[in-house]
């Protein structure tokens, strides 16, 4: 079973979007931080995060409106 992983507020502050250099939200029940203005979801593996367009996934519509604001 993999570990949950807590992002930190404070290393969440200084890390952005790899393309539009936006803000990233952490979304913990998927592990992954949010670019709202790219639409794309960034895995976290390990504590790890994998801040490259190959390791991101499109989040459709749908996933955008559910996710908190």
């Amino acid at each position: 079973m993999s570990e949950r992983y807590q992002c930190d507020p404070r290393t969440l502050a200084l890390l952005a979007c790899p393309l539009c250099k936006g803000r990233l939200v952490w979304h913990a029940s998927t592990q992954e931080l949010i670019c709202r203005g790219d639409r794309l979801a960034f895995p976290v593996r390990e504590g790890c995060p994998y801040l490259d367009y190959s390791a991101a996934r499109e989040l459709s519509t749908e996933e955008l409106e559910r996710l908190p604001t």
